[in-house]
């Protein structure tokens, strides 16, 4: 389970035309791409972050003055 071939693919492909056309394929195409995209790069900095700080006390906000 979890393997996708090129049949299941294709039938993806096709339920897919038949749900959204054909005009609306090459802009849901663009959206997935750039989602994907916005996904690794959020990974990645997610992945950065977290071996940089990783003995690092939480960081926590400036204490706010009581005006007097």
């Amino acid at each position: 389970m979890g393997n996708l071939g090129f049949p299941e693919l294709v039938v993806i492909l096709v339920i897919a035309l038949l749900v959204f056309g054909p005009g609306k394929m090459p802009e849901i195409g663009k959206s997935l791409g750039k989602g994907i995209s916005e996904f690794k790069k959020a990974f990645a900095r997610g992945e950065s972050g977290a071996e940089d700080k990783e003995g690092a006390p939480p960081e926590q906000p400036p204490a706010k003055e009581d005006p007097k």
